[in-house]
């Protein structure tokens, strides 16, 4: 994302924010403003006293290899050349104890279980992530489908079952569910004709439902992809907490219609269906604001996964492709306004109505973390209350998430599970999709470094 130089305004000191018919004023809610907590640093090495030697080395070669931009955008190619050399065990054998031991919690029920009771034990909580996603192109028919879903029933019984976590979360993604041509579709009606949300629930409850716009096949995927959900959430509901993932501009309108149909059904007295907002889209802003008038005219909760996003220039090219406007920001700094302005609303919400409302700042930008602290802490909000959570990437940005931790914040790492097989094409569209994260995080790096000499240092005094 390029950057951009210009003058802020400089917030006021009082504001009034106009939400869901309320006004609000800015110091409203504030239960001590002298008890403000110190700014977080996270410039200390001593978050990684936590972590073995091996772990240090490894994270230092792989964060190592993915400064590279070469190796990161062509690690798709690599790999597969590799296992071609190697063979599927040889491959296997080279990448589980290292890229995949860095970014993945393992394979099985136990390996997951081994590396989520290490997190708890860090404060950390963990959020599954199924491997599991499809693209315009790649739909593979109804059974696949059904069998995705049984994956995601078994994410919700692990979730659940297993005691790593209080109020357990799971990400989820609509098109392993649901085709992507099917979603693109519609979008394209949804921007002619808006639909109603009870002719969706009425379609999960098992109603054969009549979709203007769509022919005989496509209703019936439709209906399956529904009732798929409908699985998903009635078994989730009251126990983990779904966190469905935003994906393309070309189909994200219709991945919220079908979620906030989830949130009429199963929302009522919780936020156990959550969607996503991606502040990189210039309409992000009024996309939040929708949400909350709608959820406060249907009754409702919100929860609301708030990240910059990851799909920027697979977005700029289909603009381009199809002579459309950029939907993203010209530039970084837009794009944290955006995240920051989007925060603030979400925070006002929840210092009003803490059990109609829930957010997870999911961002490895340390400033929108600080930012989002400072605020809970002047609007009175509990930093483990629940209403307020924080969420980074497996592997990733440790210093950020052990410093929450360890100052009593709720923190959640992402964390895909599967075999090498199965997690590889969701590991290189994941690293494809954060290359500027990746090849970002020299801070990291140089936290880790200094851990490793610390000990190399005491080893050497003791011998």
């Amino acid at each position: 994302m390029m950057m951009c130089s210009r003058l802020r305004p400089p917030f006021p000191r009082l504001f009034s924010l106009r939400l869901l018919g309320t006004t609000v004023s800015g110091t409203e809610g504030v239960r001590n403003p002298n008890r403000l907590s110190a700014t977080l640093a996270f410039e200390d090495p001593s978050a990684f006293r936590v972590k073995s030697l091996y772990e240090l080395l490894r994270a230092l070669s792989v964060f190592r290899l993915c400064s590279f931009p070469v190796l990161v955008n062509n690690c798709g190619k690599l790999m597969s050349i590799a296992r071609t050399l190697l063979g599927r065990r040889g491959f296997s054998l080279l990448l589980r104890p290292t890229v995949y031991a860095q970014f993945v919690a393992g394979e099985n029920e136990s390996e997951i279980s081994q590396s989520m009771e290490k997190m708890s034990l860090l404060g950390m909580r963990p959020m599954l992530a199924v491997p599991i996603e499809e693209d315009l192109g790649e739909s593979t028919g109804e059974k696949r489908y059904d069998d995705n879903m049984e994956a995601m029933l078994e994410c919700v019984r692990m979730s659940h079952s297993n005691a790593w976590s209080k109020d357990p979360m799971m990400q989820l993604k609509i098109t392993a569910l649901l085709s992507p041509e099917l979603c693109v579709k519609l979008t394209k009606l949804i921007a002619q004709q808006p639909c109603d949300l009870d002719l969706l629930v009425r379609a999960m409850d098992g109603e054969a439902i009549s979709f203007p716009g769509l022919d005989e096949s496509e209703v019936t995927h439709f209906l399956y992809g529904l009732r798929r959900l409908n699985r998903i959430a009635e078994a989730s509901v009251n126990k983990v907490r779904v966190l469905v993932d935003a994906e393309y501009t070309y189909m994200n309108p219709a991945l919220t219609l079908v979620t906030m149909a989830m949130m009429k059904k199963f929302n009522k007295d919780g936020a156990w269906i959550w969607n996503t907002y991606q502040c990189y889209l210039k309409e992000s802003r009024s996309l939040l604001l929708e949400a909350l008038h709608l959820s406060s005219n249907e009754d409702f909760c919100l929860g609301v996964k708030l990240v910059r996003g990851a799909y920027m220039d697979k977005e700029r090219k289909v603009a381009e492709k199809e002579d459309r406007l950029d939907p993203i920001h010209r530039c970084w700094e837009d794009t944290n306004d955006s995240y920051n302005g989007s925060l603030d609303v979400m925070l006002e919400a929840i210092s009003q109505k803490p059990e109609r409302y829930r957010i997870i700042v999911a961002s490895h930008n340390e400033e929108s973390v600080r930012r989002a602290a400072k605020r809970m802490e002047e609007l009175g909000i509990d930093r483990d209350g629940g209403s307020v959570c924080f969420g980074q990437l497996l592997g990733m940005c440790d210093h950020v998430s052990l410093t929450l931790a360890k100052e009593g914040y709720a923190v959640y790492k992402s964390v895909p599970y599967g075999t090498v097989d199965n997690t590889l094409p969701y590991l290189v569209r994941r690293a494809q999709e954060n290359r500027t994260v990746l090849q970002g995080i020299r801070k990291e790096r140089d936290l880790l470094r200094q851990e490793l000499y610390r000990r190399m240092r005491l080893r050497g005094r003791s011998s």
